[in-house]
């Protein structure tokens, strides 16, 4: 399947992507797709046969539970309603505890990277397979950006991947930000990874940008694309032909001009290496896709489940960091979390950092230290404007009552009462109960 050249369709850049020449697919966040009211943009896109493909981050294929049947559901849905050819997710953790590990449920925000070990590779590869069977579509899976390393990993991301690939036939969405990423962060050699890689299984390639601070990578999608990261997507296309290349930006939007001149560095990269394809040799290791037997995976589940909720519970509730990791980088690591689920909050409840101004980003990240995620960006908003109002926090009577008038809207109904300040002070605590149970 040859796709050509894309990029990541957001609201934001929608007119102007439409606008954009050579444009030949789009890519969309699965969870930001409502099937039965789909943007008109893409509407207009798919009239004009330029292919939608959804990219799915919530499913959590790398985490120790078995994928839920209501997000698979809702992922099928998607990929019908777009027409796609495929869809595509992460091999990431984003939330772990729960019957498991007889602890609560925790939620990252954000993208986490699995330890490359057999344990999370039997589970990623069990998991991949119920995914498989719930698609009407074939599912690519995309390697991550990561600022911490697991300790005792067993197998180099390439030899992780490949396996991976052999033993489900899952097609391959790789990153070439993320090879840099990694790079940076964790001393990986890109090239040795695309050595071990089964290119025969790529299904696409993301391109993107970020920044460096403090010797941290920091894979942001709101920056330039780098000539480190085109240097690898040049070796990548140097040694197969990308079906497909996709630009990656979802914040700090440049004007379309700039995303054009970068999309044709892109493309012009793939075409100067893809000549040098044929005299490069073969990778002597053809994926098979052969989709083995099932193995019995409690053991390995339990196991990773202990170890995932340890990891997490250090990040975004403040326990201490599970042995043999670099405290350094979890403190990095905490703190980006933090700062995403700031950014996103912002971007799904905007009247927020309205109504509170600059004190909205200080006021959250104090929030976070002590409130870990456990049920989604919209709970997440609710629950921060709520402690907001119980603590008593602010100040400004008028900034009070505008955040008082939105949490009573978006809350739902409350028990009879006849000071309504009361009324207030008891759902909210019943919503920080919930968080501690």
């Amino acid at each position: 399947m040859r796709l050509g050249t894309g990029i990541g369709w957001r609201p934001e850049i929608a007119d102007a992507v439409e606008r954009m020449p050579g444009i030949d697919w789009v890519e969309t966040v699965a969870e930001n797709v409502c099937p039965g009211h789909l943007a008109e943009s893409l509407l207009r896109l798919r009239e004009r046969g330029v292919t939608v493909v959804p990219h799915g981050v919530s499913l959590g294929l790398g985490g120790a539970d078995r994928p839920a049947e209501t997000r698979l559901a809702a992922l099928a849905e998607c990929a019908q309603a777009l027409g796609s050819p495929l869809v595509t997710e992460h091999i990431a953790f984003v939330r772990a505890g729960g019957p498991l590990t007889a602890s609560p449920l925790l939620e990252a925000g954000h993208l986490l990277p699995v330890p490359r070990t057999r344990d999370a590779l039997d589970v990623l590869c069990e998991n991949i397979r119920i995914a498989q069977d719930a698609l009407p579509v074939p599912l690519a899976v995309e390697n991550i950006a990561a600022l911490i390393s697991w300790p005792d990993e067993e197998m180099t991301e390439g030899q992780f991947l490949y396996e991976l690939a052999d033993r489900t036939g899952v097609r391959l969405l790789i990153d070439v930000a993320n090879l840099h990423t990694n790079h940076v962060n964790r001393g990986e050699d890109p090239a040795r990874a695309l050595d071990e890689l089964p290119v025969e299984a790529l299904a696409y390639v993301h391109v993107a940008g970020g920044f460096e601070r403090d010797g941290v990578w920091h894979d942001s999608h709101a920056h330039p694309v780098p000539q480190p990261v085109l240097d690898i997507l040049a070796d990548l296309a140097s040694r197969t032909a990308p079906p497909g290349t996709l630009l990656e930006r979802d914040e700090n939007f440049p004007e379309p001009a700039e995303l054009e001149r970068e999309l044709t560095a892109i493309r012009e990269t793939v075409e100067k290496a893809v000549v040098r394809a044929c005299n490069r040799p073969a990778n002597p290791r053809p994926t098979s896709g052969t989709r083995r037997g099932s193995t019995d995976t409690a053991p390995a589940r339990q196991r990773l489940a202990l170890a995932q909720a340890a990891l997490l519970s250090s990040l975004v509730s403040g326990t201490p960091a599970p042995e043999r990791f670099d405290r350094v980088r979890l403190g990095v690591q905490a703190r980006a979390l933090a700062a995403k689920r700031a950014s996103v909050v912002a971007k799904v409840a905007p009247e927020l950092p309205e109504i509170l101004g600059d004190a909205y980003r200080p006021a959250f990240l104090a929030y976070a230290l002590g409130h870990p995620m456990t049920g989604g960006y919209r709970r997440d908003a609710l629950d921060f404007a709520g402690q907001l109002l119980l603590t008593g926090r602010l100040a400004d009577a008028g900034t009070r009552r505008r955040l008082r008038e939105w949490w009573q809207e978006r809350s739902g109904p409350t028990p009879p009462s006849r000071h309504p300040a009361a009324r207030l002070a008891r759902a909210t605590r019943r919503v920080l109960l919930r968080q501690l149970a």
